[in-house]
């Protein structure tokens, strides 16, 4: 079964409004578990299916979408970030909350993206996974001189990689010139993760 969204999964604006506050509510415990910050400035985002949902259902309400086309556009965007079998896939935001810091931090940052990595198992043995930035959006969000404060990245792990990530340590890292971070992911955070990575 596939896993992207079609628009008869988005509620018409009246039924959702109805079950919103409860929705919403299940969404923010999901995102819990699948938000980590990676030092003091980069935080990923692990989308799936459900965020994804109320991603297009919270886009459609704020903007009053009421016609068939502004919906499906909408599905068309978000089901590029909806990873298959065997990927993950995340939206990093960089944090900066004043002008101070984007001045001095997108530019140092300019290739964030690809700059991120899955450290899966320990030791010399230890496998690197490298993000990928999404294609769709990668040229309206790099610059060579100033990178974006979102980006769209996914992980392609093959079975061995997915069994090790089920039975060994993980530890997600930025990996860039500027910036050298790491967080251990959880063993929660994996239990999701892995809802991803295997055939549904």
């Amino acid at each position: 079964m596939s896993r992207k969204l079609t628009i008869d999964d988005i509620q018409d604006a009246r039924a959702y409004e109805r079950q919103r506050h409860e929705y919403r509510a299940r969404v923010i415990e999901l995102k819990k578990v699948r938000r980590l910050a990676v030092g003091p400035l980069v935080t990923l985002m692990f989308e799936n299916r459900e965020t994804m949902r109320f991603q297009v259902q919270e886009m459609a309400r704020a903007e009053k979408m009421m016609s068939d086309e502004a919906i499906q556009h909408e599905v068309d965007t978000y089901n590029a970030l909806i990873p298959e079998p065997g990927q993950l896939s995340a939206t990093l935001f960089i944090e900066l909350t004043s002008k101070e810091q984007l001045v001095e931090w997108l530019p140092k940052l300019v290739g964030v993206e690809r700059s991120v990595e899955l450290l899966i198992g320990e030791g010399p043995g230890a496998e690197v996974v490298r993000a990928i930035p999404e294609e769709s959006h990668e040229d309206q969000l790099t610059r060579p001189d100033v990178t974006a404060s979102v980006h769209y990245i996914r992980f392609e792990l093959d079975g061995g990689q997915v069994a090790r990530f089920e039975a060994e340590p993980v530890v997600l890292a930025v990996n860039h010139d500027h910036y050298l971070e790491s967080t251990g992911l959880s063993p929660e955070t994996r239990a999701s993760l892995l809802e991803d990575l295997r055939p549904s």
